[in-house]
């Protein structure tokens, strides 16, 4: 009965987050309450299902950025990449897509929005431009870039320690594919945003060009020190592992050394975060808690391992796609933490389970790319967005990321199957 209950509760909240009919953090807090008050949850559960290392790295990094946009960098970085593109609105969005990719290959890939968001928001300002598609390209964009390595996507970090893989693993075996996707995604990218489409005030460009980005900077000193920190941030994600420390720590350290060297007013960058982000991501992960606990979660993992039947290939592709599905809508960090032990035992039996953890990675972290929900980078982007007066529904989420993300698949099986199925 208690799964039932917790099927319901998971599904209701869904259709109140996909219909709108209240704000998602609402909805997520409310069925998270629910899982309590019907004895699913004890608070105490309910709190172990909260992934701490998620909200530090969000929480610190709000509070970073919050103080390096005080001396102006953003604004800089804007105006230079706009005057870089001659302001042309396609070729502004291609720009921002590569930086982002990249540095979500290095950063986390909600770090990385956390930075590129707000430089976004200013472009398009300048330009008088609608910010949302070019942040929800970026949002795909992050989630593209961060599978291609150990560090990108927390759930390539968990395949990683379980399987023993490292951080070349994942470029020699994920970043071939993820190239092939990232320029097949620009591509049909390009038929929706390309030419015109995204418009383009003649005036506005005129005016942005003739701007100087060095006025921009409001802060020199800030800007030195944000600078320095920036670097130290990318270094700190790039090695935490080797040191020993959570990618929360690197953050949170970075968010404090900022505030004690920044010399910011604190209460108006604690207003700065976002805390509706933050609380949606709380009630989610009790809400997921909640079919893990009742075991809802680790049936669909063992019922997709059985229907394959044993067959390697069609194991591998069954994962792939129910790993994509399933992440559009529930968080990836218990699915795939639900996976790895089945996996390490079908390894056991003697299976070849090498393909298998790349499926896994591919599926989990493209998957992200579905819906508004799939990805922590998806919600964060629409907090920066909703903050600066430019909401984005599930709705117009959905129907740009869901059809990339079947696209992103397709190629993935081709990928694998080419790859690991005995054709070369």
């Amino acid at each position: 009965m208690e799964a039932i209950i917790s099927v319901i509760i998971f599904a209701a909240v869904m259709i109140l987050i996909m219909t709108e009919k209240v704000h998602r953090t609402t909805a997520a807090l409310t069925g998270a309450v629910l899982l309590m008050l019907t004895h699913i949850l004890t608070v105490k559960q309910a709190i172990g299902y909260i992934d701490f290392n998620t909200i530090g790295v969000l929480l610190g990094m709000m509070i970073f950025v919050a103080i390096v946009k005080k001396s102006g960098l953003f604004e800089y970085v804007a105006i230079k990449t706009a005057k870089k593109s001659g302001g042309n609105p396609w070729r502004i969005m291609v720009l921002f897509m590569i930086i982002t990719a990249i540095l979500s290959a290095f950063l986390d890939n909600v770090t990385t929005v956390l930075l590129i968001g707000p430089m976004t928001i200013t472009v398009t300002r300048m330009l008088d431009l609608d910010p949302v598609p070019f942040l929800i390209t970026q949002a795909l964009a992050s989630n593209i870039g961060g599978t291609a390595t150990l560090i990108g996507d927390p759930p390539n970090i968990m395949i990683g320690s379980a399987a023993g893989l490292g951080f070349m693993d994942f470029i020699n075996n994920d970043g071939l594919a993820i190239v092939l996707i990232f320029f097949a995604v620009i591509f049909a990218l390009r038929f929706k945003y390309g030419g015109d489409r995204l418009g383009g005030n003649k005036e506005a460009i005129s005016k942005m060009m003739m701007m100087d980005e060095k006025k921009a900077i409001e802060d020199p000193v800030l800007l030195t020190k944000s600078l320095v920190m920036i670097a130290l941030v990318v270094l700190g994600f790039i090695l935490h592992q080797f040191l020993g420390l959570e990618s929360s720590t690197i953050a949170l350290t970075a968010a404090v050394v900022m505030m004690l060297i920044g010399k910011q007013d604190i209460d108006k960058i604690i207003a700065d975060i976002e805390w509706p982000t933050l609380l949606f991501f709380i009630g989610l992960f009790i809400i997921v808690g909640g079919m893990v606990e009742t075991g809802i979660i680790n049936i669909l993992a063992k019922a997709i391992i059985s229907f394959s039947q044993g067959h390697t290939v069609m194991l591998m592709l069954i994962l792939l796609w129910a790993s994509a599905l399933l992440s559009s809508i529930l968080d990836n960090i218990p699915f795939v933490a639900t996976l790895i032990p089945l996996i390490i035992a079908l390894g056991n039996d003697g299976m070849d389970i090498a393909p298998l953890w790349w499926a896994i990675s591919l599926g989990a972290c493209l998957g992200g790319n579905g819906t508004l929900i799939g990805a922590s980078a998806n919600v964060v982007i629409s907090g920066i967005s909703n903050r600066y007066g430019h909401p984005i529904s599930f709705k117009d989420f959905t129907k740009v990321g869901f059809p990339i993300m079947l696209l992103t698949m397709v190629i993935c099986s081709v990928y694998l199957v080419v790859r690991y199925g005995g054709i070369i």
